[in-house]
């Protein structure tokens, strides 16, 4: 089976930055053991793996070199710039069905916009372990699908480093960490890890913005928010809080375009 995928840089206009992800085009959905195999190839951050639904909708499938996510914003990001800008989409908004429900996307300012679930996060307990990985411990802990720990600038973001080799043992399945702190030229920044994975750092969450906007929403007192994420990569992201929604908005750029192929059967 030949498979056209594209490799997309999401949340950003400026090459080498943004988070990567691969954009696989089928027919026919695959085994998930295969496209497990095949994330695992990419070793990027998430492969989305893209079929077309018969009520026209497109169905949406995300994998890290390790697991299969329940949500991925980066990667939904880059599916609908590969859809807009390779394949010529005739439509305005393009909707995905998902392990998270329908998931839509639409264009504004130059930018793609991600209509995605809020999940607030509450209050909680920091496992110990992750305790212990850090050299700088947060003033809030809160929790969602990932951890949100918050510090009290941005300079104590740039500076942390987690001890991986602490964190190893630990699985937070599907999700991470984020820490997150006030920005001095955005609303706030965060940066997000995925403790005993491949990809110790994540370079763009779109996910995990899920749960800072409604945060950041409620302690800035505004609904419409900017955030940087400050991996290595780095990466922009305009966000606004709707309730029980929150619109993720970002630029991507394609990096490259190419054929893969794998010897299976399609399955279902």
């Amino acid at each position: 089976m030949d498979i056209k995928q594209f490799v997309v840089d999401a949340f950003t206009n400026e090459p080498f930055s943004g988070n990567p992800a691969a954009v696989c085009l089928l027919g026919e959905l695959l085994p998930a053991e295969t496209m497990q195999q095949i994330a695992a190839e990419n070793a990027l951050p998430e492969t989305a793996f893209l079929t077309r639904n018969s009520d026209a909708r497109y169905n949406i499938r995300w994998f890290t070199p390790d697991i299969e996510m329940d949500l991925c914003g980066h990667a939904t990001l880059a599916t609908a710039h590969v859809l807009w800008h390779h394949l010529d989409h005739p439509q305005k908004r393009i909707q995905f069905s998902s392990n998270s429900g329908v998931l839509e996307v639409s264009q504004k300012d130059g930018r793609y916009i991600l209509d995605f679930p809020a999940r607030k996060p509450t209050p909680a307990t920091l496992p110990e372990t992750i305790k212990k990985s850090l050299d700088v411990q947060p003033v809030e802990v809160l929790k969602s699908r990932d951890y949100i720990l918050i510090y009290e600038d941005e300079e104590q973001i740039i500076q942390l480093s987690p001890d991986q080799k602490v964190l190893d043992d630990i699985n937070l399945d599907p999700g991470g960490f984020a820490i997150t702190a006030p920005g001095m030229e955005c609303d706030f920044v965060s940066r997000f890890f995925t403790p005993g994975r491949q990809i110790f750092e994540d370079p763009v969450t779109g996910s995990a913005h899920c749960s800072l906007v409604p945060y950041w929403a409620e302690m800035l007192g505004k609904n419409k928010l900017h955030a940087r994420q400050l991996s290595d990569r780095g990466g922009t992201l305009y966000c606004e809080n709707q309730g029980d929604r929150v619109l993720i908005g970002g630029k991507a750029r394609t990096y490259s375009e190419g054929t893969i192929f794998v010897e299976v059967a399609a399955n279902a």
